[in-house]
């Protein structure tokens, strides 16, 4: 299973991709995770079910000082995804 996330609120400038990649790979998902130009954070993530509903729950929390308004969820194919790795990447 695989989904694309967008996180919108205060994400950026406050540790929330740190936060975001060492949490997947916490619960052994795949992916990335990055800025986006527009202020939000976008993230792509793989794994078992159970895994994603837990990592979708806690990205309307995020870190300390971090405000989240809107998490978009959206099917995504696991074919995007490295598996085994969860990575940083750049602004997009």
């Amino acid at each position: 299973m695989a989904k694309h996330l967008r996180i919108v609120g205060i994400v950026q400038g406050v540790g929330y991709r740190a936060w975001f990649q060492q949490t997947a790979r916490s619960l052994h998902l795949s992916g990335w995770v990055r800025n986006r130009m527009d202020g939000s954070v976008e993230a792509m993530v793989a794994g078992d079910t159970d895994a994603i509903d837990k990592i979708i729950v806690w990205a309307w929390c995020g870190p300390a000082g971090a405000r989240v308004d809107q998490v978009v969820i959206a099917d995504a194919a696991e074919s995007q995804i490295t598996d085994g790795r969860f990575d940083l990447l750049p602004t997009g």
